[in-house]
């Protein structure tokens, strides 16, 4: 897909909790085709320490409204840096990167959507493009508690939303891979993002269910574009690979876990 290095207004900042921000960038032209899994690297502006592009997994892309929406955990100074935009400001984006999921070839495919934490971003846009393809994808989505889960409602609109807490304070208590739902129902397809110890988990519990699952990866990537090498994964069929060029969206198989 041919990429583009674009200057896109910031339309609304939402402020999700403490931690979380959505980021809602237009443009007066039409925003280029994106797919589910790939992602965009900010320029972080008016942050001296700052001296990198940040990676941010496409959370949604709304063509009827020519949005792009990033959602942004504020951890690091950049990130932060990012939390403080306001409506009109310009934020220089280099995008679409990197490879995105397999997209189901038939309705009648079970899909479930797996993440944890900032890790369910890309999963929205994916059961969008999969209700659109006809389907109804099954998200399985896990946070510490509560507090910390992310945009339910947003999810419910495109399929079932299932949930666990670490404290149990919504959903069933413990991990994603504990969730009854995997011991009641079969599916074809998963599809995970979350963190790395989350991931190994739900490919292990894939491979257990004889089920192809895909992971996206969430490895440090500086440039986007595979000439820093600080993205490098290693796989049982290729070496060494850039995950931000070959990935971040990965066959679990594949991967040295």
């Amino acid at each position: 897909m041919k990429k583009f290095c674009i200057d896109l207004t910031v339309k609304k900042v939402e402020h999700l909790n403490e931690k979380y921000v959505l980021i809602k960038l237009t443009d007066d032209k039409p925003l280029p085709d994106m797919l589910p899994g790939q992602f965009v690297e900010v320029r972080v502006d008016d942050s001296p320490s700052t001296f990198l592009r940040r990676p941010i997994s496409i959370n949604n892309v709304d063509y009827s409204l020519n949005e792009l929406h990033l959602l942004v955990a504020c951890i690091g100074e950049g990130t932060r840096r990012m939390g403080r935009l306001t409506a009109g400001d310009k934020v220089n984006i280099m995008l679409p990167l990197g490879n995105g999921f397999t997209m189901p070839t038939s309705a009648e495919k079970r899909h479930m959507l797996v993440g944890g934490g900032v890790g369910v971003a890309p999963l929205l846009f994916l059961g969008k493009k999969i209700k659109e393809l006809g389907g109804e994808p099954t998200f399985l989505l896990g946070a510490r508690s509560a507090a910390d889960l992310l945009m339910i409602k947003d999810f419910q609109k495109y399929g079932r939303v299932f949930v666990t807490t670490e404290d149990g304070s919504e959903g069933e208590k413990g991990f994603v891979t504990n969730h009854s739902i995997l011991q009641k129902e079969q599916f074809d397809f998963i599809s995970t993002c979350g963190p790395k110890p989350m991931m190994i988990a739900v490919s292990k519990c894939a491979e257990k269910l004889n089920v192809e699952c895909e992971v996206s990866l969430e490895n440090k990537m500086a440039c986007g574009l595979g000439a820093c090498l600080c993205c490098v994964e290693k796989t049982k069929d290729k070496g060494n690979i850039c995950i931000c060029t070959e990935g971040p969206v990965i066959n679990s198989k594949r991967l040295n876990w």
